[in-house]
């Protein structure tokens, strides 16, 4: 039974690889035709695809060919055209540069013929000048035979004649200059310094160089004297003030130069009399008290003159400074109320005139700083004041605006021009300031030797306490023309050789009177009446 189900099987297997044996060159073959067959209608289509193709380049060569001669065409009419212009173009410079070359040949031709007439008339010129020389030198010589004069006399009385002409038009130029200049800067300067004027006025208290102190009874006076005089002498010695007892009832009167010891001592008595108890020893620490309170009151009298004149940024040192100004007097005017007038006046002039007002009021604050130490430092104000603002720190505009307020140096900026004109306003206003009966009586003295010192000068007076001066010149010597120029000298000599606050105005006069007289004359030659 197996042996023959793998008969069978054996025969199913022997089937099947003969039928596979037979069935797949039929296959082969079959694929082969059907291949064939697809081949050869693909390259039926590859052939019909190309041949479309060349057709359709064929044709858009054709388009392309012609596209490209209508643009070479079009390409060449505009070159034609371009060529054409720029050709006109060149020959019509051309025609230009031709006129132009026929135009600077004509005008060649123009400037030799005016050379040549040029020459001609220089020639002829030269002739006429010769003859005219030669005419000159006869006519010379007539005018010497008929005027008398050689020409080196001549000359010298045309110079004479000329020099007087010139001396009245130098008058002339000089008044029409003053008044032109009075005319465009007097009414702005009056407006600039009436502003600051009214903004900064401020009333001033004369100082002196003596204080009073009062007492309740004269017995105090023995007390203050004390035993033998110690107490008197305790308080001189150590305040360098001089106590002067006199007949002046319930009255001491302190005398000293220097306001701060004679404050000093003033405020040490009034505290000793207040407490009653008066011995060296007590004189001592009341002296000592009152030099400390002083040293406070300067100070507080600087921090307030900085706060008034909104100024900031000072030394601390000079601050004191200013203080100590509070204690020193220049003809009767406080010198710390001065300097803060100056600085107000100094900002609103600053400020009408375009200037740096900050610096205008610094340099106005403390252009007098030189007088706090004037007693104990040889040198002039100025100098000492230029050498502490060197010292704090002050920028070069303070410094120099400093040094220039008094005229020691020329002031080269407007800062510096600006407080000297602060500087005379506060000292030349009434009532801001005094002077002594001897300086008074120097001054105007000073005033009269400078004018008589001028040729042709017959009287002179100063007047208004030295504000003007009044002179009287003799005709014969000084005439019309001349007045303006000798009022000029007389001006800038007092400007070089005296100071003084303020203006003094030179008033010239000249008076030339004609004086005859009529008398009655007796007629001759007539016979009198017969009756």
């Amino acid at each position: 039974m197996g042996g023959s189900l793998i008969s069978y099987l054996a025969c199913i297997l022997l089937s099947l690889a003969a039928g596979i044996a037979i069935a797949f060159p039929l296959g082969i073959q079959y694929r082969k035709k059907v291949a064939e067959a697809e081949l050869g209608t693909a390259e039926e289509e590859a052939k019909r695809i190309v041949g479309d193709a060349i057709k359709d380049a064929e044709v858009k060569k054709k388009e392309a060919l012609v596209e490209a001669k209508d643009e070479i065409h079009k390409q060449r009419t505009e070159a034609e055209k371009e060529v054409k212009e720029r050709r006109n173009e060149v020959q019509r410079l051309e025609r230009r540069v031709q006129q132009k070359e026929e135009s600077v040949d004509r005008k060649l031709d123009n400037l030799e013929k005016k050379e040549e007439t040029l020459q001609n008339k220089i020639k002829e010129a030269e002739s006429k000048l010769k003859e005219a020389a030669e005419i000159k030198a006869n006519q010379f010589e007539v005018l010497e035979k008929i005027s008398g004069y050689t020409a080196e006399q001549a000359k010298e009385y045309l110079l004479s004649s000329l020099e007087n002409e010139l001396v009245h038009e130098k008058a002339l130029k000089i008044n029409l200059y003053e008044q032109k200049f009075k005319d465009e800067s007097e009414q702005k300067a009056k407006e600039i310094i009436a502003t600051a004027i009214q903004k900064c006025a401020s009333d001033y208290v004369g100082e002196v160089t003596v204080s009073v102190v009062p007492l309740p009874n004269d017995e105090m006076k023995g007390r203050i004297i004390g035993r033998e005089g110690r107490n008197i002498r305790t308080l001189e010695t150590l305040t360098g003030v001089d106590l002067i007892i006199d007949d002046t009832p319930e009255a001491i009167t302190l005398s000293s130069h220097d306001a701060v010891k004679r404050e000093v001592a003033r405020t040490a008595l009034e505290r000793l009399i207040q407490d009653g108890r008066i011995h060296p020893a007590r004189i001592e620490e009341m002296v000592e008290k009152a030099q400390r309170e002083i040293e406070t009151k300067i100070k507080q009298d600087g921090e307030r003159a900085v706060l008034e004149t909104n100024v900031h940024g000072m030394h601390p040192d000079m601050i004191k400074l200013l203080g100590r100004m509070r204690y020193r007097s220049s003809y009767g005017q406080n010198v710390l109320q001065h300097s803060i007038e100056v600085a107000n006046l100094a900002g609103v002039m600053a400020s009408e005139l375009g200037a740096d007002v900050a610096t205008a009021k610094r340099a106005g604050l403390i252009h007098d700083i030189g007088k706090a130490l004037t007693h104990e430092i040889e040198g002039s104000h100025v100098k000492i004041g230029v050498d502490l603002a060197r010292k704090y720190k002050e920028s070069a505009a303070v410094i120099h605006a400093i040094e220039a307020h008094h005229g020691d140096v020329e002031p080269k900026t407007l800062v510096a021009c600006i407080v000297q004109a602060a500087d005379a306003i506060s000292a030349a206003r009434p009532g801001a300031r005094r002077e002594n009966l001897e300086n008074y009586i120097k001054r105007l003295e000073k005033l009269e030797e400078i004018a008589n010192s001028f040729e042709g000068v017959e009287k002179c007076y100063a007047v208004q306490a030295g504000r003007e001066i009044r002179i009287m010149v003799r005709p014969d010597v000084i005439s019309d023309d001349q007045m303006s120029i000798i009022a000029r000298d007389i001006v800038n000599k007092i400007e070089a050789e005296m100071e003084y606050p303020g203006q003094i105005k030179v008033n010239i006069i000249r008076e030339n009177r004609a004086v005859d007289y009529a008398k009655k004359r007796k007629k001759v030659g007539k016979k009198p009446d017969l009756f």
